[in-house]
């Protein structure tokens, strides 16, 4: 998990601003939408919830019973701050999780954004199929994750990151757990050429010395406004030209409680 000190006040200061995560709020928020339609009593697991920026967002969408969790102290902080439902737990712990008013058929929708990549292969099989287990028949697990290890950079070091996915691994992660995969899209196909340049350059600067791991801050950093603006856009424009992309820094899956 995210453990260095500073980055979830990085995180809590532009969530609700930053291209990339209200980019991705809006992938969770479109999934949910053509899943449940207008249903607004859905009962909702955040599974990592970080600062509460997607929580906060279900709730200005008039959805009524999520809660979430999170490993970090300073992240449930945040959390709270912004008046939301959320525990401090970590999520190797989840099985003995009971959280209180939990529906006791499972949950309709558990998301799990950018949380895998600190689970090595045991661990992860474990968390996945627990998540598996708290969802309703029919119900339906959100993941975003990093994707393609050509993109590890800076980021990832400072967060902690252990790893990268492509679309294969959940091939076989998901049927292992009860789940069926309904979609799933990588994204930034646009900017991948971009991010692909900085985080080599990264990469090289790394490896010739040039700056040391213990300096390393996440790419969590609000742009000018222009910029900002021009780059959420930009990714707002590619999902609806390439809805399925081929490739990118991200991946986003859907994936359904199998019977």
């Amino acid at each position: 998990m995210i453990e260095k000190t500073g980055e979830f006040r990085r995180m809590f200061l532009v969530e609700e601003q930053l291209w990339w995560y209200r980019h991705l709020h809006d992938l969770v928020m479109q999934r949910i939408q053509k899943r449940f339609g207008s249903r607004k009593g859905l009962t909702i697991l955040d599974a990592g919830c970080g600062t509460g920026g997607l929580l906060h967002r279900l709730r200005q969408a008039g959805y009524t019973d999520s809660r979430g969790v999170d490993g970090s102290v300073e992240g449930v902080a945040f959390c709270q701050e912004r008046g939301l439902t959320v525990d401090l737990l970590n999520l190797n712990d989840l099985s003995t999780y009971i959280p209180s008013g939990a529906p006791p058929d499972g949950f309709d929708v558990i998301i799990c954004n950018d949380v895998f990549c600190y689970f090595r292969d045991p661990e992860l099989n474990a968390l996945i199929g627990e998540l598996r287990r708290r969802l309703r028949p029919g119900g339906v697990l959100i993941s975003n994750n990093n994707a393609y290890n050509v993109f590890k950079g800076e980021h990832d070091l400072a967060v902690g990151s252990l790893r990268r996915f492509v679309k294969a691994d959940f091939e076989k992660l998901a049927p292992a757990n009860g789940l069926r995969i309904q979609s799933a899209t990588y994204w930034s196909f646009v900017l991948s050429p971009l991010i692909l340049f900085i985080r080599q350059w990264q990469a090289l600067q790394l490896r010739l010395g040039w700056r040391s791991a213990g300096e390393l801050v996440s790419d969590v950093e609000l742009p000018g406004a222009l910029v900002n603006r021009f780059l959420y856009s930009l990714v707002g424009i590619e999902r609806k030209l390439i809805p399925i992309a081929p490739f990118g820094s991200s991946l986003f899956l859907e994936m359904e409680a199998a019977g």
